[in-house]
């Protein structure tokens, strides 16, 4: 196969992760005959800095001509003035709205080695493997906003059509695994959480009668996914709840250097990223974790690429990687030396060619 992957490394430890990416795509072409294009471009801080935008131009050009985009992280001290009007943070919805990526596929699965960096007990983290899959281009984020004096307002929107997409996307997912969709809302209080309940339920009745339908009150979801993490198979909610959700999930995992995503839309072109930020504290130190952005890697062949094997291949090489024992600092135990970022990528490697 031959692919265009556009990648943006970002800010912080964002370059530093997207390298050891760079290795598994370079592997996985000469273990299985692939060629890919990588071509870099700038997106967040350092794209403020060089070119006065989060998102130039050239950069939308670049990714929009990829079969995938590869992105590490955007933002950090240098951009956090919340009064600015360019930050880093716009680059990331701003190419999200652009390629049509309304749904964003975030999986979450504890393997056993790590549960000790997990603040939950053993025995409520067996089984737990899930997808939480959230709008991604609507609601609060994207609502007009107003300041004026002593006020200030964001607006919270979603349309019957913005609803029924990312319910389908995530309904076919649950088809495909336990079968068991729970749709998380507000819908106690929220009048667009009661749309979204509404058409959840058409929808489901109409195309997907095959599929356990469940509904869940957004703070009761956050309560469960602590309490009884394992009963969850799919989850499917809004932009904002989606993002508090998905970062406490992270701690299932152990750490959020663990979790990937995957930004989809109409096509087969996404975004791969991990869940984490810039992590500026650590950058340049050679320590941040490189496991989730090597995990997007995979979730990028799987759902770009169509190359199923492959993307299994690399997962299974991050497990025996932590299997091996290749902890970085978020996730060694203590009284253990932490494995640096390359130390990481290294056993990936040897696992994925000797695999």
């Amino acid at each position: 196969m031959r692919a265009v992957i556009a990648v943006l490394p970002g800010d912080g430890i964002g370059p530093e992760v997207v390298d050891q990416a760079r290795r598994v795509l370079s592997a996985a072409s000469e273990k299985w005959g692939h060629t890919f294009t990588l071509n870099d471009a700038a997106i967040g801080g350092i794209a403020i800095d060089q070119t006065g935008s989060a998102l130039p131009p050239e950069t939308l050009e670049i990714a929009r001509a990829a079969d995938a985009v590869l992105l590490g992280a955007v933002g950090g001290p240098k951009w956090d003035d919340p009064r600015a009007k360019v930050r880093p943070e716009q680059g990331l919805l701003a190419i999200r709205k652009a390629l049509g990526l309304y749904a964003n596929l975030r999986p979450v699965a504890v393997n056993p080695k790590v549960m000790h960096a997990s603040p939950l007990r053993p025995e409520l983290l067996a089984g737990v493997d899930m997808i939480v899959v959230r709008e991604l281009t609507g609601g609060i984020y994207f609502g007009d906003k107003l300041r004026d004096g002593n006020r200030a307002s964001d607006l919270c929107v979603y349309t019957v059509a913005e609803v029924e997409r990312i319910v389908r996307t995530a309904a076919r997912i649950a088809r495909g695994r336990r079968k068991k969709l729970t749709s998380v809302d507000k819908a106690n209080v929220l009048e667009t959480s009661r749309l979204w309940r509404e058409v959840a339920v058409r929808v489901m009745a109409e195309e997907f009668p095959d599929v356990a339908l469940s509904h869940m009150l957004v703070d009761a979801c956050a309560m469960h996914l602590i309490r009884r993490p394992a009963d969850f198979d799919v989850i499917v909610t809004e932009n904002m709840f989606g993002d508090i959700l998905t970062d406490e999930a992270s701690m299932l995992a152990g750490s959020m250097g663990m979790l990937p995503s995957a930004s989809l839309g109409e096509g087969k072109r996404g975004l791969y990223e991990p869940i984490h930020g810039s992590a500026p504290d650590i950058a340049g130190k050679g320590i941040a974790n490189p496991y989730a952005t090597i995990l997007s890697v995979a979730l990028l062949f799987r759902y770009s690429l169509g190359l199923e094997a492959e993307a299994r291949a690399i997962e299974a090489a991050v497990a025996a990687a932590i299997d091996k024992g290749i902890l970085t600092g978020d996730l060694a135990p203590a009284g253990t030396a932490p494995a640096s970022t390359a130390s990481a990528g290294d056993a990936v490697l040897e696992a994925l060619r000797r695999g």
